[in-house]
């Protein structure tokens, strides 16, 4: 809460057209962090924060699914004040979604300078775009429009390979299912670790993933158009496990292995053999958090032979130990209460 006790204001945006989950999921969370565990376990539910939707018009908005609509509470002008500001997915005609929702840009930026932090879910980031709000500063998006928005907004840091990004109360989360992941960040950032965690456990969500080590998803590529080097992604990301020289990925790619790894790390920004040691780390990462494998075996899994020696390439890649990550990350059962 903040200063006082009071609850932090949450406006989530709802448009036309859009992922009617990135306007929901974000609702979820805020609604539940602090009242849903505590209800779950039995003891007094202490709610952090007080959600209101808002459209443009104050009219109800149209989903892409059939029949169903979104009824706002206000129009984005009844907001006086407001803590978080959240901006959903609209629809993919980029254009005319900026032009049917252009009274969005002086309205985040009016509230971004009285000191709302302003999040965009997956593509709602056009819009903080749009708006000017991450000229200068790091964000993301859905990785499918990421060369687009490039070019259109080449004065924003694009990080396409981030889940979550954060820049002086700008935030950018990039997927639809990463509306949940820049929501719960917010929980910790705003209410502590412990109120996330029980939030996330709640909702059987996994903690937020963001643009930290420890949490960062597997940083690929960012788009290039060299296809012989793309289809050697494609491999390594299907044969992760096994062993590759560069001279072996070079023939696969038809090149002089001092040509494709010139071409590899000028399109990837990786060498060949870090970026399959990443691929290994996430998939590393995915089998800790989805089961109780043990360590070793995951280490083998990953193609690690040596225990010791995967665990101390997860932890320079992390900053925790696969026990560690383990503890901290893993899906687990709503009816646990935490240690006290």
């Amino acid at each position: 809460m903040a200063a006082g006790g009071r609850k932090l204001d949450v406006t989530v945006v709802l448009l036309d057209d859009g992922y009617a989950s990135t306007a929901i999921m974000p609702i979820e969370v805020f609604h539940s962090a602090g009242a849903l565990w505590a209800e779950l376990v039995g003891e007094t539910p202490e709610p952090r924060f007080k959600v209101t939707t808002a459209s443009i018009t104050g009219k109800p908005v149209r989903t892409p699914y059939a029949g169903l609509k979104m009824t706002p509470e206000c129009a984005i002008s009844d907001i006086e004040r407001t803590d978080i500001i959240v901006v959903p997915t609209s629809g993919l005609t980029i254009d005319q979604k900026l032009i049917d929702n252009h009274a969005l840009a002086p309205w985040l930026r009016k509230h971004h300078a009285k000191g709302a932090y302003v999040a965009g879910a997956c593509m709602g980031s056009l819009y903080l775009a749009e708006a000017g709000l991450l000229d200068g500063r790091k964000a993301t998006t859905h990785w499918a429009v990421a060369g687009d928005f490039a070019r259109r907004y080449p004065k924003v840091d694009w990080r396409s390979d981030a889940v979550v990004t954060e820049d002086t109360r700008v935030l950018c989360s990039g997927g639809v299912m990463a509306s949940a992941d820049v929501s719960l960040y917010l929980v910790e950032k705003l209410c502590g670790h412990d109120v996330a965690v029980q939030t996330a456990k709640a909702l059987l969500l996994n903690m937020p993933r963001t643009h930290q080590s420890g949490y960062a998803l597997l940083p690929l590529s960012p788009p290039h158009e060299d296809d012989q080097i793309r289809k050697v992604e494609a491999f390594l990301q299907k044969n992760y496990h096994d062993t590759h020289t560069a001279e072996d990925l070079a023939e696969r790619a038809g090149m002089s292995p001092r040509t494709f790894i010139r071409r590899f790390k000028a399109a990837t920004g990786r060498m060949p053999g870090a970026y399959l040691q990443a691929l290994r780390m996430e998939a590393a990462k995915s089998l800790l958090e989805h089961g109780h494998t043990p360590v070793q075996t995951v280490s083998l899994k990953v193609g690690y032979d040596d225990g010791a020696f995967f665990r101390s390439l997860f932890k320079r890649s992390t900053g925790m130990t696969p026990a560690e990550y383990r503890d901290r990350f893993a899906m687990m059962d709503v009816r646990t209460r935490p240690h006290t």
